[in-house]
């Protein structure tokens, strides 16, 4: 049997609407509903099959009973507030894990003894996600080669799923081990130090980036997608240096899509020493004048807005201006000058320089 068979089968032994969900919250198979019980809908069994999972304030909900850890069914009482009817959360655990969730709905027939009588049918479900989880965990130690920019070792990836995908690289933690085995299906993961490789469908790629930087609590960037395998590895390399932008600039943190990043798109190509040549000329520039110069460029010049920004009297900010001017030997009037020390700037951002942490 299949998940979809092993959950109408569930359904129709224990006589209760059924559904089941991945570690994520991922709607993976459900039996039919046949009828409301106690003439009410379930709201967020509805929106869960329309939606294919359910909200983050519904599986906190759920979370708070304590599923995750749980050995055996629990019992959630129903909230009006959030559209949840009672039900029986059955966590499909092998080997001492947690890999998904069947939902039962409760008319309060649902007995131990009754539930009892499905157990060798969960314990099949069970079994079926941990093969799925392990078979994931084999994609991911291909992955890598499927990144590379060598077209033999991505052919010997052997890897082979749906397109577009869009590739996404995560800052990890030393030491630390995330579990990126939750990630939804259809997304492939592979921890590494410094960073974390991730693949996912090109529409959940932000999603994805933003649940695994939550994971390590660092700095994600996002590649734009991709419809030919051969080009994911391009993916890749953008989403590594969207991360490095997401490192450095604090408008692109925490997760920078490299869709967003504009002129930084650029810079973030440029090595450390092509930066500190391009920054040259913001290094007179104490973090006050730095940030004073920036803000007016990246208002256009306009004044009244730039010194609304700063939070400073319009004399103050002329005054910053001029000083500024007069360290760097460059005219705020000219063009070429304001574009020259506007790179300046944001490439010394990139490097940590004035005005920055």
């Amino acid at each position: 049997m299949d998940l979809q068979e092993l959950v109408e089968e569930i359904a129709r032994i224990l006589g209760a609407p059924a559904t089941l969900e991945d570690r994520a919250f991922q709607l993976l198979a459900y039996a039919a509903h046949s009828g409301d019980i106690d003439g009410e809908i379930d709201t967020v069994r509805r929106e869960s099959i329309l939606r294919r999972r359910a909200s983050d304030e519904v599986r906190a909900y759920f979370e708070g009973y304590g599923i995750a850890a749980a050995a055996g069914p629990v019992r959630i009482p129903a909230d009006k507030g959030l559209g949840v009817l009672a039900r029986v959360c059955v966590p499909l655990r092998h080997g001492g894990v947690t890999y998904g969730y069947l939902w039962l709905l409760d008319s309060g027939e649902l007995d131990d003894e009754r539930l009892a009588r499905a157990a060798p049918l969960v314990e099949r479900a069970a079994a079926a996600l941990a093969r799925e989880a392990r078979s994931r965990q084999d994609l991911g130690a291909r992955l890598r080669d499927l990144l590379s920019a060598d077209p033999e070792m991505r052919a010997a990836s052997g890897l082979d799923l749906p397109l577009p995908v869009a590739a996404v690289a995560v800052h990890s933690a030393y030491g630390r081990v995330v579990p990126l085995w939750t990630l939804p299906r259809g997304v492939i993961a592979d921890a590494g130090d410094p960073v974390t490789a991730v693949l996912a469908p090109a529409g959940q790629a932000r999603a994805v980036a933003e649940a695994v930087q939550a994971m390590y609590g660092t700095a994600a960037g996002v590649g734009a997608p991709r419809d030919d395998w051969n080009e994911v590895w391009r993916s890749w390399r953008e989403a590594t240096l969207a991360l490095r932008a997401a490192q450095r600039v604090p408008a692109f943190a925490p997760v920078a899509e490299w869709a967003a990043l504009g002129a930084h798109r650029l810079l973030v190509r440029l090595s450390a020493a092509e930066l500190a040549d391009l920054a040259a000329p913001a290094r007179p520039l104490d973090a006050e004048l730095a940030r004073t110069v920036e803000e007016y460029l990246d208002h256009g010049g306009r004044a009244r807005e730039t010194a609304g920004a700063l939070g400073v009297h319009r004399q103050t900010l002329y005054y910053r201006l001029a000083k500024a001017g007069r360290l760097t030997g460059l005219d705020l009037a000219r063009g070429e000058d304001r574009l020259t020390l506007h790179l300046a700037l944001k490439a010394a951002g990139l490097l940590g320089g004035p005005g920055r942490a």
